[in-house]
């Protein structure tokens, strides 16, 4: 099944077909709401996917189902077990056998679409994926608690016919957005529908020709999308908003772009797990990406205790990469030799420890410092810890530029000795030698895809790339953390050899291609007294101040602490637009928000995507992109209950104008909203009211309940 396909909601959690539970009997039948179902009198419905209670064999009418206790927030389990204590409060555990015969949506490789992987072995209905601090709960409308009336034990069906049970539904509507054209994340046509909302989740759907949905309701109001496209929440693959969403509640650079969820923990380094000694440094070494956090209290140290602090309220939703850079500060530091056993064990357990409070995989930086010191040996058996939590690693790899291909196929090989799934993260070719060369990328991706693999890629839709001016330097150079870069930076003889190494040699920092200081734009920096380069090229400031480009580098990495941030100009046209066109293509920003002048991803990739590269050039049709950037990620992500507009899932919604959706960020104004995008929703409330934001922080961590496979 395609990816976006209909999956059933599990009422009394999901059974294999046929099988029996407290005296009760499953099958699996087509997906309508909180059906009956007998497989005596209706075996053909057995070919279906929602899973439905049957009838006890003994009665001849059904009986309602138990009452359940807890929150209405969270997808059902597979089995409907018990939650186990995780940090205080319930968490349903997955099951401990495997079976796809409940799976709800396809992950990346279904078919019948080409060039996709297998489905991921876990993606099923309700495997326990969701927020944190909450109770599975059947998906279907009805079947929570106290929602419709009760039916009595033997009575007549009275106050439960159908026709009751939609009044019911429709008396409690929270939100009924009417005229909307549904462009639902599957990918195909869109279809005028009026969309009912209720307790954060999308209650029901009603197609013209279909009983209309009232608005009549005590606390229902009405929304007129005349003129609108209704779409799942944009969930943006890789983004840089660790401290971000804690330094600023209002956030709009993402949620006026209509992203609901982010994947945060990127490219290798991050702020959980830490210690107060690896804190300070982590701190210190992507001060360029965020900001030193003077401004933020660090009152967390483990993964779990910061998606805690994002629980107290945060503008999006927020998931999290284990950062193996930050892993292996903590068990090896900043030297460039291998790991020892005991190091290694050490780093499998922190691996772990952040899988069971709730990431949903590991990301690398293989061209920084510390994490680009693992050897590929060490990468997969941490890759093996990863796999046994069906979560996913999600590399920067060790080469954009001079030896791309070899190094998108050495993370292929990696993840597949692991048995691991693989996202790569702004999958792009770049620098001059990758001109034109998107097609052998693609060609290494299918036949990898061909062979079973279970790979997915996201990228931004610009050329230049951003990162920060230390991460250019040759990996030697970088050792031991940032007081030692500076001290070798400090000192003549090793700075020419750097130099030379940059310029001349082609280091890897600058991925194997000499380095042309015309390409390195400055967008940001710390020290207010180096604003005058903010804008210009190192090439261009230099000769503004009459020196070498290099002498000017050196000055900036010293003089701000190594927290210059830079663009890239070394990206081709070409190449975005036939990456971006690949079946299991997602969005991903890499937004860094700091700086005077940030790239304008930060602010403007999925409007940019919609405006430019659908509306205007036909790269993707709407249904298309849409797909790209919700249900894919959200398979990826393994989540059963987001990235489709489908009754029972949640209301993470983004209402935009086809005709004049654009990004508003531009190079020379990077902080430009978006048009376009009047109305964004999360669990059913507007972060985005009439294009302004609202002071409701709706988001909440995504994690990974506990458990193994």
């Amino acid at each position: 099944m395609a990816p976006g396909q209909a999956g059933g909601a599990c009422i009394g959690g999901a059974q294999e077909a046929g099988q029996a539970r407290d005296g009760l009997r499953f099958v699996i039948v087509q997906d309508r709401p909180t059906a009956w179902a007998c497989p005596q009198r209706h075996p053909a419905r057995g070919a279906g996917l929602r899973h439905v209670r049957l009838r006890r064999p003994w009665q001849g009418r059904p009986v309602r189902a138990k009452p359940r206790t807890g929150r209405s927030d969270q997808p059902p389990t597979a089995r409907g077990r018990k939650g186990v204590q995780g940090r205080g409060e319930l968490r349903d555990q997955p099951p401990t056998s495997r079976s796809r015969t409940t799976t709800h949506r396809a992950g990346f490789g279904a078919k019948p679409q080409p060039h996709l992987s297998p489905i991921p072995d876990g993606f099923r209905e309700g495997v326990g994926w969701g927020q944190k601090g909450s109770r599975a709960e059947p998906r279907g409308f009805g079947a929570r608690q106290g929602l419709l009336p009760a039916r009595t034990r033997g009575g007549p069906r009275g106050g439960t016919d159908r026709h009751t049970q939609r009044r019911t539904r429709e008396a409690l509507m929270d939100l009924l957005i009417r005229n909307a054209r549904v462009i639902d994340g599957t990918g195909t046509p869109s279809y005028p529908a009026d969309v009912g909302i209720t307790d954060g989740r999308i209650a029901a759907i009603r197609k013209p020709g279909e009983p209309p949905l009232s608005d009549t309701g005590p606390r229902t109001r009405t929304l007129d999308a005349h003129g609108l496209a209704l779409s799942p929440g944009f969930i943006d693959m890789h983004a840089h908003s660790d401290l971000a969403l804690l330094r600023d509640p209002d956030h709009s650079a993402k949620a006026a772009q209509g992203v609901t969820l982010e994947v945060l923990g990127q490219d290798g380094l991050s702020y959980a797990p830490v210690d107060d000694r690896t804190l300070g440094e982590v701190r210190r070494a992507i001060t360029g990406w965020n900001g030193d956090g003077s401004d933020i209290d660090f009152d967390w140290r483990t993964v779990g205790e910061y998606l805690d602090r994002l629980d107290r309220g945060i503008a999006v939703n927020a998931a999290y990469l284990i950062p193996q850079g930050t892993v292996r500060m903590h068990a090896v530091g900043w030297d460039d030799r291998p790991a020892t056993p005991q190091q290694l064990d050490h780093m499998r357990e922190l691996v772990a420890q952040g899988m069971e409070e709730g990431a949903v995989g590991m990301s690398s930086g293989l061209t920084y410092t510390p994490g680009m010191y693992a050897t590929d040996s060490e990468l997969t058996e941490l890759c093996r810890v990863v796999a046994r939590y069906d979560g996913y690693y999600c590399p920067h790899h060790r080469s954009y530029g001079a030896g791309a291909l070899e190094a998108y196929e050495e993370m292929m090989r990696l993840t597949r000795d692991a048995g691991c799934s693989l996202h790569l993260a702004h999958a792009t070719m770049n620098f001059g030698v990758n001109k034109g060369r998107a097609p052998e990328l693609l060609t290494l991706l299918d036949d990898a895809l061909a062979s079973g693999a279970d790979i997915s890629l996201d990228t931004y839709p610009y050329t230049p790339g951003c990162t920060t001016l230390v991460a250019m330097l040759p990996s030697w150079a970088s050792e031991g953390g940032p007081e030692a870069i500076l001290a070798r930076l400090r000192d003549d003889d090793t700075a020419e050899r750097v130099r030379h190494h940059m310029e001349v040699v082609g280091a890897d920092g600058c991925h194997g291609v000499p380095i042309d200081w015309s390409t390195i734009e400055i967008s940001g920096v710390s020290d207010p007294g180096l604003t005058d380069c903010v804008g210009k090229t190192v090439a261009e400031a230099a000769a503004q101040r009459g020196e070498a480009p290099w002498t000017t580098a050196r000055r900036l990495l010293v003089d701000d602490g190594l927290g210059s941030t830079i663009l890239q100009h070394v990206g081709h046209e070409e190449n975005v637009r036939a990456i971006m066109r690949h079946p299991v293509h997602t969005g991903g920003s890499d937004g860094i928000l700091q700086g005077d002048k940030p790239h304008p991803r930060a602010y403007g990739t999925f409007p940019h995507y919609l405006g430019h590269y659908t509306r205007e050039l036909g790269i993707l049709s709407i249904e298309e992109t849409v797909a790209h950037l919700t249900s894919r990620p959200a398979a990826r992500l393994r989540l059963p209950d987001r990235g489709l507009v489908r009754e029972g899932y949640r209301a993470d919604l983004v209402l935009f104008d086809p005709d004049t959706v654009a990004a508003g960020s531009t190079f020379e104004a990077p902080r430009t909203l978006p048009v376009g995008i009047p109305y964004v929703l999360i669990d059913g409330k507007f972060v985005i009211e009439d294009g302004r934001r609202t002071d409701v922080l709706a988001g909440r961590s995504v994690r990974r309940t506990p458990g193994v496979r």
